[in-house]
């Protein structure tokens, strides 16, 4: 596979090295965040919120242009469509060598879970508005389904070289890209492989300009290897310290927190909460053997969160017990003197144990038997749909 040479930074000191040792007439200057979007996005000071820059990839003709731009990028707030309005600190470049481009391809390994297969997804029109392309014109990206066990064929990259109006070195080209582009798909464990751009050069080579990996958490435990390359500073606090309890958290915009047992009721609780005017602020299912120990960890995780204003809890006793619960619940309250309103709705095994510890606890929680209940009763208590 044909890559550029690039060099990962840090400063703006560092930026300048780059452009030494890579001796090009251009480079690219990158900020490296876990998000797209990142040419069309907005540069600003974190401390002032004053734009400091359009954008978060410049291309750069001297040192000195590296050096400003690096100094623009790291340090402020970068934020993308994908960032949302907070953002993302950039704390990481990457300074790449130019190219000769004479078009610009997208190219795209994902799962496509309708029809249980990998797919290979590639389209003429790449660069930085492939979203638009998808929405007004779908019928421009090509699509070829694969099988897991045996990869692609040397015909088959032939076959989508050819839709993508490819031909001689530069079909070539492409197809001795594709073959090891599927293999780290499979091989890796990956969920998506985006390369955005792919681009013909001048002299008809295909290159991967830039790329986006993502990997399946559910085979971790396959590569070790991983763990070395997180960078924290780009995970969502809280969501890092769910992980690392057990615990399956994503952060939301909304301020009604939610503890749920199982992914799919978490989901109905929130489309219920959701119905009734409310805004979850968070994802969180504390598994089906949750320990009370689990439950107060699941409570201070959601209350790490300032816009939470008040608590659903919905818990479907299975493996679970729902008194055990219930304890969990009465001891995080207490120990964590929790003012913000909790409703609780308990269902399945030992629920009437459950409830009534709840009831006897003195405490103020709202005890509810419908979810339905419970989902108005929380809304009403955070304060609606205000």
């Amino acid at each position: 596979m044909t890559v550029q040479q690039g060099v990962h930074c840090t400063t703006a000191e560092q930026a300048g090295e780059a452009w030494d040792s890579l001796g090009c007439d251009l480079v690219a200057v990158k900020a490296q965040i876990h998000a797209g979007g990142r040419g069309k996005g907005s540069l600003f000071d974190p401390d002032s919120g004053e734009l400091v820059m359009q954008g978060g990839v410049k291309i750069a003709k001297s040192r000195d242009a590296v050096l400003e731009y690096a100094a623009n990028i790291l340090g402020n707030r970068l934020v993308t469509k994908q960032t949302g309005a907070a953002g993302r600190i950039v704390s990481n470049l990457y300074v790449e060598a130019g190219c000769d481009i004479a078009h610009e391809f997208y190219l795209a390994i994902l799962v496509d879970r309708e029809e249980r297969l990998p797919l290979i997804m590639a389209s003429r029109e790449g660069g930085i508005d492939i979203e638009e392309v998808a929405a007004s014109n779908p019928e421009a990206i090509h699509k070829m389904h694969f099988d897991a066990e045996f990869g692609i064929s040397w015909e088959d990259g032939h076959a989508l070289g050819a839709a993508l109006e490819l031909d001689g070195d530069a079909l070539q080209s492409f197809q001795l890209l594709l073959a090891p582009l599927v293999d780290l798909f499979l091989v890796a464990d990956c969920s998506m492989v985006e390369i955005n751009p792919l681009v013909l050069t001048g002299d008809d080579q295909i290159v991967a300009l830039d790329a986006k990996v993502s990997f399946d958490d559910n085979a971790a435990f396959r590569h070790p290897e991983r763990a070395e390359m997180r960078d924290l500073s780009e995970e969502e606090p809280t969501e890092v310290r769910a992980k690392e309890a057990g615990l399956s958290y994503v952060k939301l915009d909304g301020d009604i927190g939610c503890l749920v047992n199982g992914a799919g009721l978490a989901m109905a609780t929130m489309d219920v909460i959701k119905l009734y005017g409310g805004e979850p602020a968070n994802f969180l299912d504390v598994g089906g053997g949750a320990t009370e120990e689990a439950v107060k960890t699941a409570f201070e995780i959601i209350l790490d969160d300032e816009n939470v204003k008040g608590i659903m809890v919905n818990i479907f006793g299975g493996i679970v017990r729902c008194d055990i619960v219930s304890r969990g619940i009465i001891e995080a309250t207490e120990a964590l003197g929790l003012e913000d309103p909790l409703v609780v709705r308990l269902v399945g095994t030992n629920f009437a144990e459950g409830r009534k510890l709840l009831d006897d606890s003195g405490l103020n929680i709202h005890s509810v038997e419908t979810l339905a209940e419970g989902a108005q009763k929380i809304v009403e208590l955070a304060g609606g749909d205000s």
